[in-house]
C-alpha cells in the first residue's frame, strides 16, 4: 500500500507540474465551469419559475443535487478522465505492452497515472452550491458528514462503469462516442430521479445507477435515506468495482501485443 502511494504522488506531481506550464488553461477551464454551473442552475430555474417543483424536492433542495452533481463532474475530470480517457490510446499504438511489463497492476496504473487539474474549479463550484444551499435548509456538519459515505460510493461506481466501458478498447479501439454516451447519460444526475417516469427511474437505478450517484448522495446529506441506503450503495460500488476488475483480466486474455 504504501508503494502504491508513493507512486500517486509521483504521478500526480509530474502531471501538475506539466499542467502548469499552461496556467491560462486553468482561467479557461474556470470559467467552462462556471458557465456550466449558470446552465444547469438556468435549467433548473426554468422548472421551479411557475411554482412547480420535482416530487419531494423544493428549489433548494434541488439546488443541493446540482451542487452534488457538479462535484461529482470535477471529480470525475480531475481523478478519472485524464487516465481513463487514454486507455484506448495505449492500445490502439501498443503501449500497452509496456504498462503489462511493470511490476504493479496494470488496472493500478492506468486508473491513477494522469490527473487533470482542469476539474477542479468544477469540485470548488459544487462544493460552494452544497454549502449555500445548505445553509439555506438549515443543515449542520452531521448532514454533510452522513453524505461521505454515499459520495464515495458514487465515485466508485462512477470510476468502475467509466473503466469497464474504457476497457471495452481491447475489441473495439474506436470508443470515444461510447464513452461519450456514458457523459450524456450522467448528465440525467442533474435532476432527482423522482423527475423521470418510472421507465425512467428503473433504468437509472437499475441499469446505470444514475440515482446512485447524484440523488442517493443529496438524499443522504438531507438525512431522507436510512443507513442502510447509504450501505447498499456501498454494496453496489463494491461489487462494481470487483467486476471491473474481472472484466480487465478476462478483456486481457483478447489483447494481441504489439510486439508479437
Amino acid at each position: 500500500m504504501k508503494r502504491h502511494f508513493k507512486l500517486i504522488r509521483l504521478f500526480w506531481s509530474t502531471t501538475i507540474a506539466a499542467a502548469l506550464e499552461y496556467r491560462l488553461n486553468f482561467l479557461f477551464a474556470t470559467i467552462s465551469s462556471l458557465g456550466g454551473l449558470t446552465g444547469s442552475l438556468f435549467g433548473l430555474s426554468l422548472f421551479y419559475r411557475n411554482s412547480y417543483q420535482f416530487a419531494g424536492w423544493n428549489w433548494e433542495q434541488s439546488l443541493l443535487l446540482v451542487g452534488v452533481f457538479t462535484f461529482l463532474e470535477g471529480i470525475a475530470t480531475t481523478f478519472l478522465a485524464g487516465s481513463l480517457g487514454k486507455i484506448y490510446k495505449h492500445v490502439e499504438q501498443g503501449t500497452l505492452d509496456f504498462i503489462l511489463l511493470k511490476p504493479v497492476s496494470s488496472q493500478f496504473w492506468l486508473s491513477t497515472h494522469s490527473l487533470s487539474i482542469w476539474g477542479i474549479p468544477n469540485i470548488l463550484f459544487g462544493l460552494s452550491v452544497i454549502l449555500y444551499s445548505g445553509s439555506k435548509l438549515g443543515l449542520g456538519p452531521i448532514n454533510y458528514l452522513a453524505g461521505i459515505l454515499p459520495i464515495a460510493s458514487a465515485i466508485i461506481i462512477l470510476y468502475s462503469i467509466w473503466f469497464m466501458m474504457s476497457a471495452t478498447s481491447i475489441w473495439f479501439t474506436k470508443i470515444y462516442n461510447l464513452t461519450e454516451v456514458l457523459k450524456g447519460l450522467l448528465e440525467a444526475g442533474r435532476f432527482p430521479i423522482a423527475a423521470y417516469p418510472s421507465a425512467y427511474q428503473f433504468f437509472f437505478t437499475f441499469i446505470i445507477p444514475i440515482g446512485f450517484i447524484t440523488t442517493v448522495p443529496a438524499e443522504a446529506i438531507l438525512n431522507r435515506v436510512s443507513n442502510g441506503t447509504s450501505i447498499v450503495s456501498l454494496l453496489i460500488a463494491s461489487l462494481l468495482f470487483i467486476i471491473s476488475n474481472r472484466f480487465w483480466r478476462f478483456a486481457l486474455k483478447f489483447y494481441t501485443s504489439a510486439s508479437s
